[in-house]
């Protein structure tokens, strides 16, 4: 993610960091009694000490930027321009070498770089990414259309230029990145439902319990097994109905009116909110992190926990999932726990993918947790009786954990993110929690009202 330089001077991000630090834990809006770590080793090789914990959130074009576990190092001085944090960076300076500029980096903002204390005086700037722009686009794309020639030569295809639609799928390029849309699809869902001109809807579901197996069965269930498939593949561009999707795809077997009821309000919040659609940002930003939430013993009929999660890269949504546990949890930490093995299951699937890709990340993959009993477990090497019936999740987790691959952390109820997956918001929270997942209106929509 590449921030512009906060209003506030008091903070200078890093966006490839382990841990963010601030000078002052009056800068935070929740402060720990307890700090994580006791120091942090900077890239002089001093130690410098850590007097609170805590979280802050800061405002950013896109949406809200919530900054957990966030370190107080009041020794710190962010502006004496030495190299403090790390001494080789990978994250926005990137070393030129292919080039005619042995010595050079490209930087994306120079004064934000200097404050963060990247570049000591005695390391040489070079030309700036804008200098350098037209020589590396021209590289990339005479790549593409070597591996376009390449594959011709193999396969009989046909080159149909830049991606606009595919399966059912719009895809919009804007100053920000990509839009991904579905309205021509949700609307054809609506026209089979007959609700084209229906009343729209503020949310998706309710803030009341989960449907139960129960009430008078529908008249027509095909048409209700119809629906239910078709929001189906309406979630994935998106993600904000994933979780009312998912309680109404759990009775296709016998859906009953509640269900049906259940249905309709998914179609009435679709119809208000046609132009939305997933938006992906251009970054350079290679951070993995992960939300994971359970809502325990939610199911009246089964009393089966609900878990849900979402994976960021960087600024964009990459995978999300809303989906009733398999087994009964007998606490509220173990349905936690195994949403949390769920999560970072995915994300190892996700590294594998980008080292197949060449794009390895080289930082631990961060899942936030709001259930201080989960994060603790996760790193916790003592075995207890009453963790034994989840011994395989939390093997799998502490191995990942042990290795460096993965972080698990607390975050507070009110910035989990993975909430929308697991039940019924109230409507602003809602609203926050989809912006937080980058659903919008189209860009046209938005430049039309404005």
């Amino acid at each position: 993610m590449t921030l512009q330089d906060p209003a506030n001077a008091n903070w200078h991000m890093d966006t490839g960091a382990s841990s963010h630090l601030n000078s002052s834990a009056h800068n935070l809006s929740t402060i720990f009694n307890s700090c994580m770590y006791p120091s942090v080793l900077v890239g002089d090789g001093k130690s410098i000490p850590v007097t609170n914990t805590g979280h802050s959130t800061l405002p950013t074009p896109y949406r809200p930027l919530h900054l957990n576990n966030v370190l107080v190092t009041p020794n710190i001085d962010f502006r004496t321009r030495q190299i403090l944090l790390r001494c080789d960076s990978t994250g926005e300076l990137y070393p030129v070498t292919s080039l005619s500029y042995p010595q050079a980096f490209l930087v994306g903002q120079q004064t934000w770089h200097q404050l963060l204390g990247h570049l000591g005086s005695d390391v040489p700037l070079g030309p700036s990414f804008s200098d350098l722009q037209p020589m590396l686009l021209g590289l990339v794309f005479s790549t593409i259309d070597r591996i376009i020639a390449s594959l011709h030569a193999e396969f009989s295809m046909t080159d149909l230029g830049p991606l606009n639609y595919f399966l059912g799928v719009s895809v919009t390029r804007n100053t920000s990145g990509m839009f991904l849309s579905q309205q021509k699809y949700a609307t054809e869902v609506l026209e089979r439902a007959g609700m084209l001109t229906c009343n729209p809807c503020r949310t998706p579901v309710d803030t009341d319990s989960k449907l139960a197996a129960a009430g008078d069965p529908v008249s027509d269930p095909t048409l209700y097994r119809r629906l239910a498939g078709a929001l189906q593949y309406l979630t994935f561009t998106r993600p904000d109905i994933s979780y009312a999707v998912q309680q109404v795809c759990l009775f296709m077997h016998d859906p009953r009116e509640p269900h049906f009821s259940a249905l309709k309000r998914i179609l009435r919040y679709v119809r208000g909110t046609l132009t939305s659609g997933l938006q992906l940002y251009s970054s350079t930003t290679s951070s993995l992190v992960a939300y994971s939430d359970a809502d325990w013993a939610g199911c009246p009929t089964t009393r089966r926990s609900t878990s849900g999660y979402c994976v960021f890269l960087g600024n964009n949504l990459l995978s999300w999932s809303s989906k009733r546990q398999f087994t009964l949890s007998r606490s509220s930490a173990e349905a936690e726990y195994r949403g949390v093995a769920n999560a970072v299951a995915e994300t190892c699937w996700l590294r594998n993918l980008l080292r197949e890709l060449h794009t390895p990340l080289s930082t631990a993959t961060i899942v936030y947790c709001d259930n201080v009993s989960a994060v603790y477990l996760s790193s916790n090497p003592v075995q207890h009786q009453r963790t034994k019936h989840i011994e395989i999740d939390i093997h799998f987790v502490r191995d990942l954990v042990t290795t460096g691959h993965i972080r698990v952390l607390h975050v507070p109820s009110r910035y989990q993110y993975a909430d929308i997956f697991t039940k019924g918001l109230p409507t602003a929270l809602f609203d926050e929690f989809r912006d937080s997942l980058s659903v919008r209106s189209s860009p046209a929509q938005t430049a039309g009202g404005c």
